[in-house]
């Protein structure tokens, strides 16, 4: 079995330009699953970053809530009833709508960006910068942009960004932008603004003031979570649900694996290039089986068994695997960092995916050449010669 090793090698580099091919066949396959991969992963990983970037143990929501861009108000008196329980330590309402953007005033051009309405005076937000406006927020019509929204905002960024004074337009207010702070971008959400309470007001001046989107509560230290949740559950009516930071996270993620087709398509995207794969390596392998008989026909003829050749095809399938794999490895790197930069998406290589990936390569060139070396187990040096 350990002679098969070079001999698999020596077949296998015998046609260099079949090889080349062979290789290039494979990493194209081994990149279009490790892009699926990524860009799934970014779906929900750009999807959760404001709710990890808040500080609370739970959250209230209205149940028709589909996702963060588009949640449905609920009456703020939820709060006050939550803040009576003796394990509660604050409190804070958050409001989220989406709004028209206008960068120039003078122009009908606009974008979607959402509207992020905080308590500077008690803000649970610890995204990086927000500290830094608590204070300067107060002032009417001001807000902070998102320094991670998409390129149609990048004008607006940049002017913040080298200290100029911008002034831009969200709905029909026009507002003064501070300064900048770190979110980033998500499949359901291109820029971002974050204002006072008031002032979301002002932008939105149509809609109740006793309605809120999201309620944040923290716990005193060494309360049980879960006891004061059900609680709550049991006090409040059912127009509001009553969830953990994990719950919250599952449930957006939920939404966009299973309501969208998003995440179907990334998966079935992923599918198809292990299934591009499979097609190319056991062409390559079959065709090299065939054109090789009489050799494996003359080692059957002087006492090799079905398993040396087994192990011979199955060395060449290994091989392939991690050929491929590596070009495949660092191309995905370049478009992971291209991708970023043109989306603001979360694409970044992880230890695990790689690792996952190249387990998923070798076995895709090892069934590959399983199917390829059927003809092995029938084959006869008689027929042959």
């Amino acid at each position: 079995m350990l002679r098969s090793v070079p001999y698999a090698w020596r077949q296998l580099s015998q046609d260099r330009l079949k090889l080349f091919a062979a290789v290039m066949g494979i990493a194209f396959a081994v990149v279009l699953v490790f892009m699926q991969l990524g860009l799934r992963a970014a779906l929900f990983d750009s999807a959760v970053r404001l709710h990890r970037g808040v500080d609370y143990d739970l959250i209230l929501l209205n149940p028709r809530t589909s996702f963060l861009a588009r949640t449905q108000p609920f009456p703020r008196s939820r709060l006050y009833q939550v803040a009576s329980n003796p394990g509660v330590r604050d409190v804070t309402p958050l409001y989220i709508k989406s709004a028209s953007y206008y960068y120039d005033a003078s122009s009908d051009n606009h974008e979607t960006a959402l509207i992020i309405g905080i308590d500077p005076s008690q803000s649970n937000l610890s995204l990086t910068g927000v500290a830094d406006f608590l204070d300067a927020l107060r002032t009417p019509d001001t807000v902070i942009i998102d320094r991670y929204s998409r390129k149609e905002f990048a004008a607006s960024v940049d002017a913040v960004l080298r200290g100029e004074r911008v002034e831009l337009q969200l709905r029909e207010r026009h507002v003064h932008v501070l300064g900048a702070y770190s979110l980033g971008t998500s499949f359901g959400i291109d820029g971002s603004f974050i204002t006072s309470d008031l002032n979301f007001r002002r932008v939105f001046p149509g809609r109740p003031a006793g309605n809120i989107d999201l309620g944040l509560v923290r716990l005193a230290p060494g309360v049980d979570r879960v006891a004061v949740q059900e609680e709550l559950r049991r006090r409040l009516p059912g127009d509001v649900l009553i969830l953990t930071q994990e719950e919250y996270v599952a449930k957006e993620m939920a939404y966009w694996n299973s309501s969208t087709p998003i995440g179907y398509v990334f998966t079935l995207g992923a599918i198809i290039g292990v299934i591009v794969g499979l097609i190319v390596v056991y062409q390559i392998l079959f065709s090299d089986v065939q054109s090789h008989l009489a050799e494996y026909a003359t080692l059957k003829a002087i006492g090799y068994n079905d398993g040396f050749l087994r192990g011979l095809v199955l060395r060449e399938s290994i091989y392939l695997a991690v050929l491929g794999y590596l070009p495949a490895f660092g191309l995905t790197l370049l478009l992971y960092d291209q991708a970023a930069n043109a989306t603001q998406l979360p694409m970044h290589m992880t230890a695990v995916r790689a690792a996952l990936v190249l387990v998923v390569s070798i076995l895709m060139c090892a069934f590959s050449g399983w199917l390829a070396m059927r003809k092995l187990h029938r084959l006869d040096p008689a027929e042959v010669f």
